[in-house]
């Protein structure tokens, strides 16, 4: 990939206000702490299959309020009934497997916090690993997590380098949040 391709660049003469710009520079890479937070973006990754990443960030707040603010113990237990419900839902993405994905994925994620103490401390147990180990573990442990959606949840939360390079303005504010993420 080029200088000219990457994310960083795309979003660099982009106007403050737009979506595009506001992920790269407040979220983006950035590191997350919060298990709900982080299922949340594993939310948006696996609703981005297959549709441009412009539609989720300008769904992600209808995501959220759909999805219960993103809490694990809420989603593992929506019956059939939330199901309808997502599924009927204009504001997000209404795809049986995507919902049906989020909804396993977040009972795994109850066992996983169970064994690890946190989805984070299972992230870390795993970390680093490359790309492709990655996508190894994620396609066994969930649902819906090829290897673009595995790639960028952990660009996008850390995991993985590439999501800013290093001459951006936002990976010196990364790397002060996350030192590791120099190494990885």
């Amino acid at each position: 990939m080029t200088d000219e391709s990457t994310y960083c660049n795309f979003t660099k003469n982009l106007d403050k206000n737009n979506v595009h710009k506001i992920y790269h520079d407040t979220q983006y890479g950035f590191p997350l702490n919060s298990d709900n937070e982080l299922f949340g973006r594993l939310i948006l990754e696996i609703n981005q299959a297959g549709l441009s990443w412009n539609t989720i960030l300008n769904k992600q707040d209808n995501f959220r309020k759909a999805y219960s603010n993103f809490s694990i113990k809420v989603i593992a237990n929506y019956d059939d009934k939330a199901r309808t419900r997502l599924l009927n839902d204009a504001g997000i993405i209404r795809n049986k497997l995507k919902v049906d994905a989020v909804i396993y994925n977040a009972q795994i994620l109850l066992d996983i916090q169970k064994k690890f103490g946190s989805f984070q401390s299972w992230l870390n147990n795993n970390h680093p690993k490359t790309k492709e180990e990655w996508v190894k573990l994620f396609k066994k442990t969930f649902k819906f997590t090829g290897g673009e959606i595995t790639n960028e949840f952990l660009m996008s939360t850390g995991y993985l380098k590439g999501s800013h390079k290093k001459n951006c303005h936002i990976y010196k504010k990364i790397l002060k949040k996350n030192p590791k993420w120099n190494t990885n």
